[in-house]
């Protein structure tokens, strides 16, 4: 069964900018930059995995975190730290689609 993967980022093109570097079989990939699109991709898809770049406003990550854990007791989280700036993204996201393959 292939996993369904919701990431979310600041801007709709740094997720453009992600996206072709992602290429795990078996992944369904969502996309989204806020709550609204969380809640509305939540309502109609059972999402495996939450990765979340770390360009959203602080207070907005966590009520996404909590809006998940609300709704959903599979689905994991996985927040990018600041540091390593948004470049890091995409390695960041396949470091934890690795563990898939």
């Amino acid at each position: 069964m292939g996993k369904n993967i919701l990431l979310l980022g600041r801007t709709g093109a740094v997720l453009d900018a992600v996206r072709p570097g992602i290429d795990i079989a078996g992944v369904c990939l969502f996309a989204g930059t806020r709550l609204a699109d969380v809640e509305r991709i939540f309502a109609s898809e059972r999402i495996d995995i939450v990765i979340m770049g770390a360009g959203i406003d602080l207070a907005v990550r966590l009520e996404i975190v909590e809006f998940i854990f609300g709704v959903s007791t599979v689905t994991t989280v996985h927040m990018k730290d600041k540091d390593s700036g948004p470049e890091a993204l995409k390695s960041f996201v396949n470091g934890i689609l690795a563990g898939l393959s």
